[in-house]
């Protein structure tokens, strides 16, 4: 057993392009286990849901079989609910991910709900020169219920993460799929901890759509800029916080909360268009953390829409003080990407830099 996932036995590699091919000439798909309401069972002791072997969920969906694929599937350890996930998991996954590489064409993690959208941004920071799906997935209700649309979601997830056109991935991205669509995941928020369909992209289109057919919408899906060979950066600061805005909120709350020992970064979720209260307190706060080397990125609080920063009198002071502008990056986005960006050891202006410019589609320029 590895110190951090159990894993299936050693396969057969064979590899003479950029698509991995089994000597059975399948395509070949790993489903990586992390946790989740997917993989849970009620305890009789206390009515919660908790973690069960991933090997019963397999048992669950027999028609992973029917496939004409090489599925394997590795369980990280130990199996969490995904409010416990954490950087480090994040890159127990993406190892996980870099090993097998060369041996699939195709990953499908099954993740808890609640941080699925986190994962799915941090990954796709992580991952550079990506040529080959990452899809995360997991349910509502329990794949052993009646009712689950875990089935579904994991079903179509391997597909996709199989599918090729021209002996390419057709989605060569970090991905979340869920209730009949494909999102790309730093554009994906969870809207719902009830409805099957948990997951929108209200900035971003659909990347694919399940019915009678997958219908992909080609123009929207991501293709890396440089064709070297895969990066896998693992690094992480979580040296930051985030700070959302509120009608009458406390000078020293919001002075202590920027005074964080140890603080690197803030993403400062606005009003509106990126709009603060314009009391000089609290622009002076601003000021005095920015000149202590903190990284401030302005995102809206709106499901949609995106920061403008200038375009009211209310944000024109946070512009002159040297806040970033999150542009139109969900809040999973923004904050994985700056905690992403502190870890790679770039200085204050280059990560400023690369707040503002898009990593894996993250924003739109």
């Amino acid at each position: 057993m590895h110190a951090n996932y159990l894993e299936f036995n050693k396969l057969p590699y064979q590899s003479t392009n950029c698509m991995a091919k089994f000597k059975n000439g399948k395509s070949s798909v790993l489903i990586i286990y992390t946790g989740g309401t997917i993989g849970m069972v009620q305890r009789p002791s206390t009515g919660t849901l908790a973690p069960v072997k991933f090997e019963h969920i397999l048992d669950e969906v027999p028609e992973l079989n029917k496939f004409n694929l090489n599925i394997k599937t590795v369980v990280l350890s130990p199996v969490i609910d995904s409010s416990n996930m954490n950087p480090s998991n994040w890159i127990n996954i993406a190892r996980t991910i870099k090993k097998h590489y060369s041996d699939f064409d195709g990953f499908v993690i099954l993740h808890g709900t609640d941080t699925m959208a986190y994962t799915a941004s941090a990954l796709s920071y992580m991952f550079e020169n990506l040529y080959k799906s990452i899809i995360l997935t997991g349910s509502q209700l329990p794949i052993g219920t009646l009712r689950t649309d875990g089935k579904e979601n994991l079903i179509t997830s391997v597909e996709i993460a199989a599918a090729q056109k021209n002996g390419k991935s057709r989605v060569p991205e970090v991905c979340i799929y869920f209730d009949f669509k494909l999102y790309r995941g730093n554009r994906t928020v969870k809207r719902d901890s009830e409805l099957f369909s948990a997951f929108h992209s209200v900035n971003y289109p659909e990347l694919a759509v399940a019915g009678v057919d997958i219908n992909y919408s080609n123009k929207f899906i991501y293709h890396s800029e440089n064709k070297g060979i895969l990066k896998v950066n693992t690094n992480f600061d979580d040296n930051v916080v985030i700070l959302k805005m509120f009608p009458g909120i406390n000078k020293s709350v919001f002075n202590s909360i920027l005074n964080i020992p140890g603080l690197k970064g803030v993403v400062l979720e606005t009003f509106g268009s990126g709009n603060v209260p314009s009391s000089r307190w609290l622009i002076n706060c601003i000021k005095r953390a920015i000149k202590k080397g903190i990284l401030i990125l302005n995102i809206t609080q709106c499901e949609g829409g995106r920061v403008v920063m200038g375009q009211y009198e209310t944000s024109a002071e946070l512009l002159k003080t040297g806040v970033v502008s999150g542009k139109d990056m969900t809040s999973e986005a923004a904050v994985t990407k700056l905690m992403f960006l502190l870890g790679q050891g770039l200085n204050y202006d280059e990560v400023k830099m690369y707040l503002n410019k898009s990593l894996r589609g993250e924003i739109s320029e």
